[in-house]
């Protein structure tokens, strides 16, 4: 080959490099300038904007997610439903008839659906219809409220205007107020005041998106569990904290890391709370967040009037029964994922690339439905083998679920019927201790959406306790016969 082709094909060569070079560093300063667009400034966002619309004017991937949360989903013990109304769950299992015999539970009581409902379902509910008399309390957990909460706490001489930003004294102030007053309000009255579901006001400061906690209940309760004597591991702030002087009371807006305010957030709603009309809506962690030590707190609690701790009186033999609201963020902090530092978000919020763009998912839903983003960053196995694994967790501990609950129904059983035999109530209070006990822990697994996933050795665990203590409290009204 002569040396006049051979130069030939080494400058095409070049060349063709050299256009490949070019090309891909275009390409890559393309990628970064992308990366960098997170925010599109075409709305001014102010600490009044609740409108959830407003926000996706400037942050249109995260709101894309956001509105996915009215697409209909469900896995094998979750959501479902129709597009107007959730599954029925005591169609489903008619023992939670028995079980909460005498309360609104008995009459309705729905599956949860996505946080585009968790509103609307709880306008329709017939367990804030007559002749049930709920309060605003309920909005705690079920609105974007923020905004609202701070309106009326101003309204009722709390310091400051709105343009305090909620985390500061004056902000705190507001929203505190804000929430006692309507906390007391009929709920037919309140929920007018509400417009949204869960937005983005209440999570992200509209300046520079921190994450931030604004539900009234949880700032308190969190510095009630942070003053208990109980090991936090999943919250190392609290931990830190505790080593200082605790001259100022625990902040998680101001101590905590963004990691664990991915599970705060969400613990703001996520968690067991008293939300009735005889004392302002509160988390019951003095103990601890442990059932017992839950169970513990309210044993010792004392209503104004002078009243023990109950949620209300059982129809069928009138023990003082307890109800378990959602404790998802109690049943996480047992678990082996909390222990790990694996926050809520990371599961149910999973990062997701758009391009160069790395963002939260905002369409909030089980991991089941998102394996490959939420599961498999961590676990490298199959899809099917990790929901083959889920599978196996969650199917055991609905099966002991129903041996709990058929215990727990015969024990209510038991009790009516040594009542229709003569036998006087003072003897019948052992067993009905028993039955607040057993059925307490129940609802406390029946009610957290998991179905034992977030911690199943502490689920089978309080499954276990509850199994005993209702088979005992049938033995005791066996002796009293």
């Amino acid at each position: 080959m002569s040396k006049k082709p051979v130069s030939i094909l080494v400058v095409v060569v070049a060349a063709v490099a050299v256009v490949v070079v070019l090309w891909l560093r275009e390409n890559i300063a393309t990628r970064k300038d992308e990366a960098k667009q997170l925010v599109f400034r075409i709305v001014n966002l102010t600490e009044q904007t609740a409108n959830p619309a407003e926000w996706g004017k400037n942050f249109p991937r995260q709101y894309d997610g956001y509105r996915r949360a009215s697409e209909r989903t469900g896995t094998k013990y979750g959501g479902g439903g129709s597009e107007t109304l959730a599954t029925d769950k005591l169609a489903q299992d008619p023992r939670l008839k028995t079980i909460f015999a005498g309360y609104a539970f008995s009459v309705d009581y729905r599956a949860r659906r996505g946080h585009a409902y968790m509103l609307s379902d709880q306008r329709e509910t017939k367990r804030v219809q007559l002749p049930f008399h709920q309060t605003g309390a309920c909005l705690q957990c079920h609105a974007s409220n923020a905004t609202v909460y701070r309106k009326k706490g101003l309204e009722n001489g709390a310091p400051g205007t709105l343009e305090d930003p909620p985390v500061s004294v004056n902000g705190y102030a507001q929203l505190l107020k804000g929430f006692e007053k309507i906390g007391t309000m009929p709920y037919d009255e309140a929920t007018k005041l509400v417009e949204y579901p869960v937005a983005c006001v209440d999570c992200h400061d509209p300046q520079s998106m921190q994450l931030r906690v604004t539900r009234p209940a949880f700032l308190m309760g969190i510095r009630t569990l942070a003053s208990s004597n109980e090991p936090t591991p999943q919250l190392p702030s609290i931990e830190k904290w505790r080593t200082g002087d605790r001259a100022e009371p625990y902040d998680p807006n101001v101590l905590a890391s963004r990691q664990e305010m991915r599970s705060m957030l969400c613990g703001q709603c996520h968690v067991e709370y008293y939300c009735g009309p005889k004392a302002t809506l509160f988390y019951p962690w003095n103990n601890g967040m442990k059932v017992e030590e839950i169970e513990s707190y309210y044993n010792s609690y004392k209503f104004a009037d002078g009243q023990r701790f109950f949620d209300w009186k059982h129809a069928s033999g009138g023990a003082p029964a307890l109800k378990a609201q959602h404790p998802e963020f109690e049943m996480w902090s047992q678990g082996v994922h909390a222990r790990s530092g694996v926050a809520c978000a990371d599961c149910h919020m999973p990062y997701q690339r758009e391009g160069a763009i790395k963002i939260s998912d905002h369409w909030v839903r089980s991991p089941l439905l998102n394996v490959a983003n939420a599961c498999q960053v961590c676990h490298h196995f199959t899809e099917s083998e990790i929901k083959a694994r889920v599978d196996i967790i969650q199917e055991r501990n609905h099966n002991l679920l129903g041996r709990a609950e058929d215990a727990v129904v015969d024990l209510i059983n038991a009790i009516a019927g040594a009542q229709a035999a003569g036998v006087k109530d003072d003897q019948l209070q052992t067993a009905r201790e028993l039955q607040r006990s057993a059925q307490w822990r129940v609802d406390f697994v029946s009610s957290e959406n998991s179905m034992g996933f977030h911690a199943p050795q502490e689920a089978s665990r309080i499954l276990g306790e509850a199994i005993d203590m209702a088979r005992k409290g049938q033995l005791e009204v066996l002796l009293r016969k």
